[in-house]
């Protein structure tokens, strides 16, 4: 698994979010909302979207505006600024990697994904943990409790401090009208995508009936999962993974069919194809293998797989350990392991003392060997030797033809 840190920018203040790719090209790209008040590094989270990846899904997972490290003030912020940062990190996904296809929210953030769904016109499968049916539900969390102890003073002065999970939070008044006006019921009544509704029996902060009331709204497209023993925050490892093997297996139908191609190329044949996220990512695929390429941020990539010349270098590399194994094992000598560090770079065709060409650049790979045994000078110097009779050492001294053809 690979995880980028991205902030996304545009209107409103700059949003920090992680973006979490499989191995392989993945299966589908899903956008995770956080619970209220937690943040993209909250455990459930974190392990939900892991456990996603884990099972060939994409996550981009963000901080809402004014929690963790994301800009702006969470007392300035409200339900519908939710909504629209999940739209912009849509957008922002849309643009950079692919589009959404998934989106999943957890309490606050099931509400918010909801919400959001008919603004994202790629995605195909809506999920939400533990969700409220109404948005202001999570007025039951203030401290002091019941709300209304600290309604009169947001009343006067506009603004108020409550305690969510024994932190302080500046709420104010634009934030309870907000949340007390939003549409749920007709948004799930028009909701024409599938829903997947995961919900504790023994929730204790957002009751069960929830839920139902959610499966009622959204009608036949809906399906409910009770997930039994888990509490609300996912709190146990187990759960926040059994929710995302879960998702995952439900989801599976609705994710891009054109990643799910696992015909294998012809043995002896690497084929390499874009696979849709991101600019450059590729697809590297051989009849039993397949792994990723791509270009650093600077160069307009995700930097999520090595680039070119990075697997160009490991393919020296191991092509050079290996071949020094094989003739240390032939010999009888005691080599315990190799390690060879690579670098490449260029340089003035003038500066080279041993090179023939002497204008222009030329390529340069170092390439440092160490030698881990119970060896002596003699066999150490045959071993850097036979290091330089490696087969992709001898390709790239090689006069090489590349035949392209259009099929």
């Amino acid at each position: 698994m690979t995880r980028v840190r991205h902030t996304i920018g545009g209107a409103g203040a700059p949003l920090a979010a992680h973006l979490d790719l499989p191995a392989r090209p993945p299966l589908g790209l899903a956008l995770l909302a956080h619970c209220f008040t937690c943040s993209k590094d909250h455990r459930a989270t974190t392990r939900t979207a892991r456990g996603l990846t884990a099972r060939g899904i994409g996550v981009l997972r963000l901080d809402f505006t004014g929690l963790g490290e994301s800009g702006g003030e969470f007392g300035d912020s409200t339900f519908s600024m939710n909504v629209e940062d999940l739209v912009r990190a849509a957008d922002w996904l849309r643009a950079e990697v692919g589009a959404p296809t998934l989106l999943v929210g957890h309490s606050l953030g099931g509400a918010a994904v909801i919400a959001a769904a008919s603004r994202i016109p790629e995605v195909r499968a809506v999920a939400t943990i533990g969700a409220p049916f109404s948005p202001d539900h999570v007025t039951h969390l203030f401290d002091p409790h019941p709300f209304d102890g600290a309604r009169p003073e947001i009343e006067v002065g506009g603004t108020a401090v409550v305690h969510i999970g024994g932190r302080p939070f500046q709420v104010r008044r634009a934030f309870l009208d907000d949340i007390a006006d939003q549409p749920q019921h007709s948004r799930l009544a028009a909701l024409d995508r599938p829903l997947l509704v995961l919900h504790a029996p023994d929730d204790d902060i957002v009751d069960v009936g929830n839920a139902r009331s959610i499966l009622d709204a959204a009608g036949p497209t809906a399906s409910f999962v009770a997930l039994d023993g888990a509490d609300h925050l996912l709190t146990r490892p187990a759960d926040a993974d059994r929710v995302a093997a879960i998702i995952a297996a439900w989801a599976a139908p609705y994710l891009d069919q054109a990643q799910l191609d696992r015909t294998a190329p012809e043995p002896g044949t690497v084929e390499v194809s874009e696979n849709g996220v991101g600019r450059f990512t590729q697809r590297i695929r051989t009849a039993q293998h397949e792994w990723s390429a791509d270009e650093p941020p600077s160069a307009g990539g995700l930097g999520s797989a090595p680039d070119p010349y990075q697997l160009l270098l490991s393919a020296l590399g191991a092509c050079t350990t290996m071949t020094m194994r094989m003739y240390a094992e032939r010999k009888g000598w005691d080599l315990r392991r190799s390690t060879v560090t690579l670098t490449h770079d260029k340089l003035h065709a003038a500066d080279c003392v041993s090179c023939e060409t002497d204008t222009g650049r030329l390529d340069r790979i170092v390439r440092a060997i160490h030698l881990d045994g119970d060896l002596d000078d003699t066999q150490r110097a045959a071993l850097l030797a036979i290091a330089d009779r490696c087969p992709v050492h001898r390709t790239l001294h090689s006069e090489i033809v590349v035949e392209t053809d259009a099929v």
